[in-house]
């Protein structure tokens, strides 16, 4: 379908976009090779001439921000740019809250942290506003960076470090009421590494905040490998992924919607009538494309997880296992995630969850929806490892990739409401990095997304409303 700019930009079209049964990614047969199944979206990229990324015709990109960069409270741009929320501001002006993938063990990250090489830069950071510290009292490197651009004139305006201290700021998500939930992909103690407090944990970060935001655990959320986050606005319930190959998908209701820090349950996704299921299809096939499971949900105990081991307690009690949980966004009454080594290439699955009508509003197991596979790679051509993921204005799935591979090239990928994929862009930088961070802008005009290394953000902006699918 080709898509005109009111119907690009209409409520009712994005309400609409997934009504239809997913298909499957490749048409399989056993015994014989698969086909990829891709659909025209923007057609062939164009080779970049300054190497950085490579677009259809028609499309463009701005670099607005690099790690390194002097921010304007005079600490550095951290690297490892990862997942990122996009908020509206006064007048043409929205606010990037950018996560970075600094890990705190990592001796190497503490050269890309906000105190630049040998943290030289670091003593302009005040240690007792960072979450933890090294045992020589130096901050942590990770955390998140907000940067403020202004839509009317392509200008980045300011930028400041808005969260430190913490370690390994993976993705993350927005709330409805204007802040950024970045998330931990780490269980790092004192007693495993050079920090002085425990890690693991969801803190919120204010969009507004033009200084550092109170570094504080949201630890009602659990204690694991944080990777995502998104929240049913109707009900507040926030769901969360776990970036472990053994790793489970996870709902928090909390006490007070809106407010996290008052504390709530968190419950572990299971399939109904299958106790322990496997979802990721990697030694038997479970389920197919455009399956669909009755979902139960199990309450999870002692969640600060002193030992590292919730997601091996909640699967023994019949939590389903979801490879690699990374990417979820909320969609029109749904959302989407992915499990990145899902599948049998494991090269990735896409999952739909929608939530029963009373999802979250009495906390039961019996309180809950139906889950469905949507995607799954038969081709490492059509999806190589997808994993941060938005919503399109126009109803379309936006999936970052990140294969690790030095020669398979990372993509852009878009996916249509029948679960057909197309290209949207091709990293064509040096290393490779993974795309992160994928974010539109309010307007639906301009996609903001990051090369994860070595730190660099940019805005795409082109004839969206042209897509074929």
């Amino acid at each position: 379908m080709r898509l005109d700019r009111r119907t690009l930009l209409s409520a009712a079209a994005a309400a609409t976009a997934f009504g239809g049964l997913a298909r499957n990614v490749a048409a399989q047969a056993a015994g014989t090779e698969t086909y990829v199944n891709e659909v025209t979206g923007y057609g062939p990229l164009t080779v970049d001439p300054n190497g950085m990324l490579d677009l259809p015709e028609g499309f463009s990109y701005r670099v607005i921000s690099r790690g390194g960069d002097v921010m304007d409270d005079g600490l550095v741009v951290p690297g490892q740019f990862d997942g990122m929320g996009c908020f509206a501001l006064e007048g043409t002006r929205v606010a990037l809250v950018r996560n970075h993938e600094l890990k705190g063990s990592n001796a190497s990250h503490r050269n890309w942290g906000p105190g630049g090489p040998d943290q030289a830069g670091i003593d302009r950071l005040d240690a007792a506003r960072a979450y933890d510290t090294y045992k020589d009292g130096r901050p942590l490197p990770g955390g998140t960076t907000t940067l403020v651009y202004d839509m009317a004139t392509g200008q980045t305006v300011r930028q400041h470090l808005s969260l430190a201290g913490t370690s390994t700021n993976c993705c993350g998500g927005h709330t409805p009421w204007g802040s950024w939930l970045t998330c931990e992909e780490t269980e790092e103690t004192p007693a495993d590494a050079d920090v002085t407090k425990a890690h693991g944990y969801v803190f919120e970060v204010p969009a507004t905040e033009t200084g550092l935001a109170d570094p504080v655990p949201l630890k009602a959320m659990g204690r694991f490998d944080h990777e995502a986050v998104c929240i049913d606005p109707r009900t507040g319930v926030v769901y969360l992924t776990e970036d472990r190959v053994d790793g489970l998908f996870y709902r928090f209701i909390p006490n007070t919607p809106g407010k996290l820090v008052e504390g709530g349950r968190l419950q572990a996704m299971a399939l109904k009538d299958v106790s322990g299921a496997d979802t990721t299809n990697h030694h038997d096939r479970f389920w197919s494309p455009g399956d669909w499971r009755e979902v139960v949900w199990i309450d999870m105990e002692d969640v600060d997880s002193p030992n590292g081991d919730l997601r091996q307690r909640g699967h023994a009690r019949g939590a389903a296992l979801v490879a690699r949980g990374e990417g979820v966004f909320w969609g029109k009454d749904e959302l989407y995630l992915t499990a990145t080594s899902g599948g049998p290439l494991q090269r990735g699955q896409i999952l739909r969850y929608q939530p029963s009508a009373e999802e979250g509003r009495t906390g039961t197991a019996a309180d809950a929806g139906r889950v469905q596979l949507f995607v799954e790679s038969a081709d490492e051509r059509t999806l190589n490892m997808g994993d941060n993921l938005v919503v399109a204005p126009w109803g379309h799935l936006v999936v970052c990739e990140d294969n690790y591979s030095a020669t398979t090239r990372n993509h852009l990928k878009g996916v249509t409401p029948d679960g057909r994929l197309y290209t949207i862009a091709r990293n064509a930088f040096r290393g490779n990095s993974e795309f992160a961070g994928a974010v539109f802008s309010p307007d639906g005009g301009t996609l903001f997304v990051n090369l994860q290394f070595p730190g660099i953000t940019l805005a795409i902006t082109g004839p969206w409303e042209t897509v074929i699918a």
